[in-house]
């Protein structure tokens, strides 16, 4: 297929991937944590106070070992979905603190706010799996935010969740309340139910709290998302090529931990490493460089024959308007017509992460239907061609009053539920709503008709017990 995009050849991967080995045998990359350091060494690997050494024999065993495709079960069995091969999910955004109103103003975010994205997701059309810290509650003590975070993502949606990564106890949490709503953690710890995050420190280390999260989730069965998040120009090298080796090295670094932990575990290869803008000195995942980045690491996961994960609806944007439309469609048409496999962040992100804007949701959820609509295959057979019906209408005649057409008319094309497809007179009439005002209408409605998916009390009120015990602790 012709793509102007970059495909790199294999020798350039191939390049990329001797780089990042030849990087993390001289360099070595810091592990602060102690049970990881011992499994390095109990694994023979080469470790150094907190350094650990891996070499190319060692980062290739792992590799052989991640499983190129699984699954996610929900809570409701027909919401479980698959991620790899040419399966991908679409998630919500993910670490924001705060919430951009519809007048533009900022504040903190709120407890109520993350219940309110996991509504929207529950009746969403197109986002596939409940995300993890939509937002960061504000008003709730962090220690124990967890708790209810994960409480509501079990409760107020029943599609499959993304995990809490936040420390081990999080993970622990995370675990015992999967179990409870599974039936216990024996039927979780080779079904997967979750997918957590566990990010890189920048440059080659490891956090305590990444460590202990990625041990956790993988020996109890539930998959990681291994991503590295580098600022080209502060944080990595200026050239994306340095970014990509370096990127590249930290988490084949912790790729390879997961499968000293458990053989097999399922793992995803991530990045959404982006440029720093040499105005302000911020990272800008608006920018060009993004996109680029994105389509690199698809098919560098796909080099190591494992599952990837990037960005969606990334924009710098402060306000859901002209950039932030554009700097998000760009993104995660980039994104999904690159072959990523699990998209973070597919609606709702202003400002580079730092807030959710619900209106933004709605916009960036009519883009993935449209991006949906646009990567899937159409059919081309003898019933689709339809040779009969075209010589019948024949030279000269119409299509619309057919048969076929009313048969299909409501399935065939992509209807979009914000976007104004009316003419000017029609939009003067309607108030000349701009899309952002659309989207607020619409937000009032489809909470309105939110619904609380069954649950067993028995389950929902020992979860809510759970809940209470570790507060209480």
């Amino acid at each position: 297929m012709y793509d102007r995009m970059q495909e790199l050849s294999s020798a350039q991967m191939t390049k990329v991937h001797d780089a990042s080995m030849e990087l993390l045998g001289k360099a070595g990359i810091v592990i602060n944590d102690t049970e990881a350091l011992e499994i390095f060494k109990k694994n023979g690997f080469k470790v150094e106070g907190k350094k650990v050494f891996p070499t190319e024999t060692q980062v290739r065993d792992a590799l052989s070992k991640v499983p190129e495709k699984f699954a996610i079960e929900a809570r409701n069995p027909e919401k479980s979905v698959s991620v790899g091969g040419d399966d991908f999910v679409l998630l919500p955004g993910y670490g924001a603190p705060y919430i951009i109103d519809a007048s533009g103003d900022q504040r903190e975010a709120r407890m109520e706010d993350y219940d309110t994205f996991c509504k929207l997701i529950h009746t969403s059309k197109h986002i596939d799996m409940n995300g993890w810290m939509m937002v960061e509650p504000g008003d709730l003590p962090a220690a124990t935010a967890h708790l209810d975070m994960t409480l509501s993502s079990i409760l107020l949606c029943d599609k499959p969740f993304m995990g809490s990564p936040v420390s081990r106890q999080g993970v622990l949490d995370g675990i015992e309340m999967a179990g409870i709503a599974w039936g216990g953690k024996d039927k979780i710890m080779d079904k997967p139910v979750s997918i957590s995050l566990i990010n890189s420190l920048s440059p080659l280390q490891f956090s305590e709290e990444m460590l202990g999260s990625l041990i956790e989730l993988v020996r109890h069965g539930q998959p990681c998302i291994v991503a590295s998040l580098i600022m080209a120009g502060a944080s990595g090298p200026v050239t994306l090529a340095g970014v990509m080796a370096l990127q590249n090295a930290e988490i084949l670094t912790g790729i390879t931990l997961a499968q000293l932990v458990r053989e097999g575990a399922p793992v995803v290869y991530g990045s959404t490493s982006s440029a720093m803008d040499m105005k302000t000195g911020g990272l800008s995942i608006g920018a060009p460089e993004l996109s680029k980045n994105i389509n690199y690491t698809a098919q560098m996961a796909r080099f190591y024959n494992m599952p990837s994960r990037s960005g969606g609806g990334l924009t710098d944007a402060l306000y859901p308007d002209g950039q932030a439309g554009a700097e998000s469609a760009l993104a995660l048409l980039n994104t999904l017509r690159g072959g990523v496999n699990c998209v973070l962040h597919s609606c709702g992100i202003l400002g580079s992460y730092i807030a959710m804007s619900f209106e933004k949701f709605l916009m960036d959820e009519e883009i993935c239907g449209m991006v949906r609509q646009m990567i899937k295959p159409i059919d081309i057979s003898d019933e689709a061609i339809d040779i009969d019906m075209i010589a019948e209408v024949g030279p000269g005649g119409q299509y619309l009053t057919h048969p076929k057409t009313f048969k299909l008319c409501r399935s065939e094309f992509y209807m979009p539920d914000l976007m104004v497809r009316t003419n000017h007179d029609a939009w003067t009439k309607a108030g000349r709503l701009k899309i952002d005002e659309v989207a607020g209408s619409k937000l009032s409605q489809r909470l309105a008709k939110y619904e609380k998916p069954d649950i067993d009390p028995g389950i929902e009120k020992d979860l809510a017990a759970y809940v209470n015990s570790r507060k209480n602790a």
